[in-house]
């Protein structure tokens, strides 16, 4: 009696679960903006268009869909000044910036887009150049929303900018809990009880009756 109990009661509390899951299942498709600090990645803490990188700074920009900056992923591929720079000699007067773009996966693209393949630039631009500018100046054509948000690198994606989408590959506190209590439900009836969808559509009468069986026990 105890297990069922207890299989019923998990059943009551899939709904709310489920909506706390379902409100946290969410994210935004939009180009982050990263900085490699020795031999990793950190999240910039400026945008491009504040950041004024030195000579042999290297910067990278990846397109995905991410909750925020904690899970965002990182640009991939090649990023070492040397080899990027290789073929650009110093010049006075100018700076050389190393750029990783990343136009991310078929998973993280709009609907009916196709990333095209990522790539490395070294753009030598002004001393006191922004990211934003040396950007521009190797991949064109940038796009911006009216709040100085960066949309697009070489014109993808064509359209939207920092978009809510839903994320999807993440368990749920709901998914364990459905697990648990069908696992119980089957081992307490040899694998013949009732569904999990079918005990969380009777869940509030399943908690009244759980009340008053305690209620009757503890009486006698």
């Amino acid at each position: 009696m105890t297990r069922r109990l207890t299989v019923l009661f998990l059943a009551a509390l899939l709904p709310l679960l489920a909506g706390a899951g379902q409100a946290q299942a969410a994210g935004y498709r939009y180009w982050s903006f990263w900085e490699r600090d020795g031999s990793a990645w950190t999240y910039a803490t400026v945008g491009p268009s504040l950041s004024r990188p030195a000579d042999g700074d290297v910067q990278g920009f990846r397109f995905s869909v991410s909750e925020d900056s904690g899970d965002a992923a990182k640009p991939r591929g090649t990023a070492d000044f040397d080899t990027i720079c290789a073929r650009t000699p110093a010049e006075d007067g100018t700076k050389r910036v190393a750029l990783v773009i990343d136009f991310g996966t078929p998973a993280d693209a709009p609907s009916g887009a196709k990333p095209p393949a990522g790539r490395t630039a070294c753009a030598q631009v002004a001393e006191d150049a922004t990211t934003a500018e040396a950007l521009a100046s190797v991949a064109e054509p940038l796009r911006y929303d009216s709040n100085a948000l960066l949309c697009a690198i070489a014109g993808y994606p064509a359209k939207g900018c920092g978009e809510q989408v839903a994320t999807g590959g993440k368990e749920s506190a709901a998914t364990g809990a459905a697990e648990t209590a069908e696992e119980a439900s089957a081992q307490d009836d040899g694998g013949s009880g009732p569904s999990v969808g079918l005990i969380a559509g009777g869940a509030v009468v399943v908690v009244l009756g759980a009340a008053a069986v305690w209620q009757v026990r503890r009486r006698a």
